[in-house]
């Protein structure tokens, strides 16, 4: 029943868009601060191997992440340096704008988990919680912004790709 109204109800929809515009706008200068004012990722990255998240019997909880990090993250911090600022740039734009705004929240999910598992809590927990709304929704999150439009075009144009390819 909740799923419902998330999906579907025009009054959610309104309540949707305020938060989403609310993540969107903490992504988005987030991001480009970043872009702007320089970032490096690499004290941050070797921050969370020399510090990993550690439960209460003093064991590294997430080895696998620290692993990620020091043998993927780490060796390839220029990519990162890149795939951050304008990846938080673009979900926020994405959140903002409502374009393809299931998209963007799931990135933006993705990125928050990473941030977690590295140690930082922050306003994580609360951006989880309301991105796991937003995608939920579905649809209905970007109803109120360019979703109205795009997602229709989208599922024109793949359904008439589709029905090509099965002729």
């Amino acid at each position: 029943m909740f799923n419902k109204f998330l999906r579907e109800n025009k009054i959610s929809a309104a309540i949707l868009t305020v938060i989403r515009l609310y993540l969107g706008y903490s992504w988005f200068t987030a991001g480009f601060h970043k872009i702007t004012d320089g970032f490096d990722a690499s004290g941050y990255l070797g921050n969370a191997v020399a510090n990993p998240v550690k439960g209460p019997d003093g064991n590294i909880v997430y080895g696998w992440y620290v692993n990620f990090l020091e043998s993927f993250a780490l060796p390839n911090i220029d990519v990162f340096n890149f795939i951050v600022p304008w990846g938080e740039t673009l979900i926020g734009l994405g959140l903002l704008l409502g374009c393809l705004t299931t998209t963007a929240m799931f990135f933006g999910l993705v990125m928050n988990f990473s941030f977690f598992l590295a140690g930082t809590v922050s306003h994580n927990p609360t951006d989880i919680f309301l991105g796991f709304i937003i995608l939920t929704a579905g649809y209905n999150a970007g109803r109120i912004g360019l979703d109205r439009w795009v997602v229709p075009f989208i599922n024109k144009t793949v359904g008439k790709s589709k029905a090509k390819s099965a002729a």
